[in-house]
């Protein structure tokens, strides 16, 4: 397959499905043009019921299943920008996208009221782009806002270059639950030879986020060149788990604008997991709890205590009864003592569940003893994420079908691998303004019409703008003709 000219997607470019992962029926090119976003749910309980039937369908369904059980959807990206002070090399948006202009502000409010639309309250927002900081201030501000009162829970995800103290303190107070930083080696950083040299920036990011009650999540793309440095990683996420609750360690993808194409063989989520458990320093139970596919999401919580990491889902049985009882309750990510108060209460319903998990607990509290002991009692919970998104030209029905991880676009959600693989198709569209008006915002002007006008695919976006493969191509034509 060739890549179409001017286009950001890869969907046309490779073929074949990521190594190591998955053997589903790969959609057509044609399926992935068709495929659109589902229409809302008749209401919230049937967006929880029809997720539950996509994990049977998709013969995902298990007693440790948490879509269709705890939540609908994982979470749901909204992209309030398209551009980026970053040029990562595996950068999934589009080659047009430093084309396309911000989205209206009333645009993003009204994705906002359709996310809550499909899946209700309590669902997770990511705040993203693009990088969001590079959206206004005040704009960006009143977007968090409005996720919160609608009783959802908004992320900001960035690459944190322009996510300072001020600002993160201002986006708290808004209404923000959590942070989660990018920082790898494929977004060539100046100044930082490896994947352990960024600590330095990671560390950098935790002290700027210590004391405004916002837990801390890092995002790493996991590529041939720092896929040997992830134990010591994984070993800087242990050492400052008092701050960071989750690392992801996201498998490099070919999609997108990226210049890397598909990752080394050797890098799956088996080889992930293992350099995981090498850093934290034991072996992690990431077969008990499931969200979504096995072939997409891999998930490990720990207890860390003087240093040491505690694996928590060693049981699966008693797992799921938990999962079982508690799967409506909501926990405070901010308040740790919220959440085990929250915890406590679901358990103490079922006695003898109660019973079980205070077994567990004496168990671990004696293997911990020592390390409790130095540490004075202080625990912290740190958890690790594995994600492998399938490269563009490369999707299963199935994965796409059993998608916890959505978009957001003007016409409803969608599976982000999905998203990503005809993401043109959504950026470059004219948007309806309202929904239904009769008034449209063009992507590449900004400006309104009252109708839609045809947008030429082959952007002239020139060298100050390019990035990524157009960025490549266009040093590899030399310098440009007066």
């Amino acid at each position: 397959m060739t890549k179409a000219r001017g286009r950001g997607n890869a969907v046309m470019e490779s073929s074949g499905i990521s190594p190591g992962e998955g053997s589903g029926s790969r959609m057509t090119p044609q399926e992935i043009s068709a495929a659109q976003p589902a229409p809302p749910p008749a209401s919230h309980r049937a967006a929880l019921a029809a997720a539950r039937q996509r994990m049977i369908a998709t013969d995902q369904w298990t007693g440790s299943q948490l879509m269709g059980r705890r939540w609908p959807i994982g979470c749901v990206a909204l992209e309030i920008t398209q551009h980026c002070n970053l040029d990562c090399a595996a950068c999934y948006l589009s080659e047009n996208a430093e084309a396309v202009k911000d989205l209206p502000l009333d645009e993003v409010f009204r994705r906002i009221d359709m996310i809550f639309e499909h899946y209700g309250r309590n669902t997770d927002v990511q705040v993203t782009g693009g990088d969001p900081t590079l959206r206004r201030r005040g704009e960006l501000v009143a977007i968090v806002r409005r996720i919160r009162q609608k009783g959802m829970r908004p992320t900001l995800f960035t690459n944190g270059i322009r996510a300072r103290r001020d600002l993160l303190q201002q986006l708290v107070d808004a209404g923000l639950v959590d942070v989660a930083f990018h920082v790898d080696m494929t977004q060539q950083r100046q100044g930082y030879a490896s994947e352990a040299a960024l600590n330095a920036v990671r560390q950098e990011y935790i002290e700027r986020t210590r004391g405004l009650r916002l837990p801390v999540m890092f995002n790493t793309t996991v590529f041939d060149d720092n896929f040997d440095q992830i134990p010591e990683v994984v070993a800087f996420f242990v050492r400052n788990s008092d701050v960071v609750r989750l690392a992801s360690f996201q498998l490099l993808a070919n999609t997108g604008r990226g210049v890397l194409g598909r990752r080394d063989p050797r890098i799956t989520i088996a080889s992930v997991r293992r350099q995981i458990e090498l850093g934290a320093g034991t072996p992690l139970s990431f077969d008990t709890a499931q969200a979504g596919h096995v072939h997409c999401n891999r998930y490990a919580m720990t207890l860390v205590t003087n240093g040491k990491v505690y694996d928590v889902l060693d049981d699966k049985g008693l797992f799921n009864d938990i999962l079982g009882q508690t799967a409506q309750l909501q926990f405070d990510r901010q308040s740790r003592s919220a959440a085990v108060r929250t915890f406590l209460r679901g358990i103490l319903k079922n006695p003898r569940l109660t019973l079980r998990g205070a077994y567990w607990l004496i168990r671990k509290l004696w293997q911990a003893k020592a390390d409790l002991l130095r540490a004075r009692g202080r625990v912290d919970k740190l958890s690790f994420f594995i994600h492998n998104f399938m490269d563009a030209c490369g999707l299963e029905r199935e994965r796409i079908d059993a998608c916890i991880f959505s978009a957001a676009t003007s016409d409803g959600p969608i599976s982000m691998c999905l998203h990503n693989a005809k993401r043109d198709a959504f950026v470059l569209r004219h948007v309806r303004l309202n929904g239904t008006g009769d008034r449209f915002w063009d992507p590449l002007s900004g400006q309104i019409t009252a109708e839609p006008t045809r947008i030429d695919p082959a952007i002239d976006l020139g060298r100050k703008l390019a990035k990524g493969r157009l960025k490549r191509t266009l040093a590899m034509a030399g310098p440009a003709k007066r």
